[in-house]
């Protein structure tokens, strides 16, 4: 794991994003009134002249803003850069794309690391709780200074999705299509489960002083690093994980660090190959994310539950909503499976909605979204030149369909 990693390595300001400061900030669900209040996005393409090809894609819980460029902590290509772009299902020659580091976020948006007005310190586990209504709220904050009345489309897999379906739920007048992929109306006892045992870890970290880790100037890298690896298993698939790694073993480099992976190494003498994929997947995490705002937004997840607002029917959620949805899961998806996405499909339906529905056979479990899957890329396409066609788009370089 990444230990002997301090708070200011991590924290140092390497990257530079697009960035609003309103300073009047926004109302939390909680009682909280939240200011200022900081949006770090980027945006691709152009607006058009009558402001109606805007296109708000959310991202998942360690996403961020970078969806269609490298990202400048990591170097690594943007999280779906093989999706938006020139001549891409999500068209930037035709589509204004925008992408928000949301609310709770590491990457620029006010969050835990923000500093707190009254106190001049991070807010570190004083953060207010927040919800996906609270997120949804930062980023209609964000589209009104963007001067965007209604958007074209809203987009997003996993909690991407819960945050698609919060802007319908929440402001149905000013979304035209929208498209929740791999997502679900509502955390699982399972998935709630899933996250507690990840906060455990950082919470039982040596270093996490209490959330005050940057006081003592570390970071609580080996709990953060666990709950990276936990998570990163339930967004993989049985097949995927046999396929790429099977049971094959490596033997590991002797070393004299005092990381987590020396002392395996040292009692073991060799590793199984997928043991070393997850350890590096949580070494690489705790240097682009920060733990306070690992557990904020895991909570929000958490609450997520449209149909617990509306007494248990989630159909009146979307009443006498006119935006256009396509639903998408994939066959392999343990985390957010097939049997939830119908769940919304058929509340939809009862809602007397405009729906369509796609399940992606698919072995490659929930992150099938991110990789490379010929099905779901023109499912994307067709759904979005479809709705733009219907909306009467002339904007762009391309024709519908």
């Amino acid at each position: 794991m990444a230990d002997g990693i301090s708070s200011a390595e991590v924290d140092r300001p390497v990257y530079t994003h697009q960035a609003v400061r309103l300073d009047e900030g926004i109302d939390l669900e909680c009682g909280v009134h939240l200011a200022p209040l900081d949006i770090a996005y980027c945006t691709y393409g152009v607006l058009s002249p009558a402001r109606d090809n805007a296109i708000l894609v959310c991202h998942a819980l360690t996403g961020d803003q970078y969806i269609a460029e490298p990202s400048p902590v990591t170097g690594k290509p943007g999280w779906w850069s093989r999706m938006v772009g020139p001549g891409l299902p999500i068209d930037t020659d035709r589509f204004f794309v925008i992408c928000s580091n949301v609310l709770g976020g590491c990457m620029g948006s006010t969050g835990p690391k923000s500093i707190r007005p009254d106190t001049g310190r991070a807010w570190d586990t004083d953060f207010p709780q927040i919800t996906m209504h609270d997120i949804v709220a930062a980023q209609v904050r964000l589209i009104d200074y963007l001067g965007i009345g209604r958007l074209f489309a809203v987009v997003g897999g996993s909690m991407g999705g819960m945050q698609a379906l919060t802007w319908v739920a929440d402001h149905s007048d000013r979304v035209f299509a929208v498209m929740p992929i791999a997502t679900s109306p509502f955390h699982s006892a399972q998935n709630i489960a899933f996250n507690e045992v990840s906060r455990q870890a950082i919470l039982a970290d040596p270093h996490w002083h209490g959330g005050r880790y940057r006081d003592f100037g570390e970071i609580p890298a080996r709990g953060l690093g666990v709950a990276r690896m936990m998570a990163h298993i339930t967004y993989l698939s049985e097949e995927a994980l046999t396929r790429k790694f099977g049971r094959r073993t490596r033997r590991e480099v002797a070393t004299t660090s005092k990381s987590a992976d020396a002392e395996a190494s040292s009692l073991f003498g060799e590793i199984f190959e997928v043991e070393s994929y997850l350890r590096h997947q949580g070494s690489t995490f705790v240097r682009r994310f920060d733990a306070n705002s690992y557990l904020t937004i895991t909570r929000a997840m958490n609450y997520f539950d449209l149909a617990a607002e509306y007494d248990g029917d989630l159909a009146e959620a979307f009443r006498k909503c006119e935006t256009r949805f396509c639903v998408v899961s994939f066959s392999s998806d343990w985390l957010f499976p097939t049997s939830q996405s119908r769940v919304l499909v058929r509340a939809l339906n009862r809602a007397g909605a405009n729906v369509s529905f796609v399940e992606i056979e698919s072995d490659r479990g929930h992150d099938a979204f991110l990789l490379d899957e010929p099905d779901f890329d023109r499912t994307v396409r067709g759904f979005i030149n479809g709705a733009a066609e219907h909306a009467g788009l002339k904007w762009g370089n391309s024709d519908a369909g």
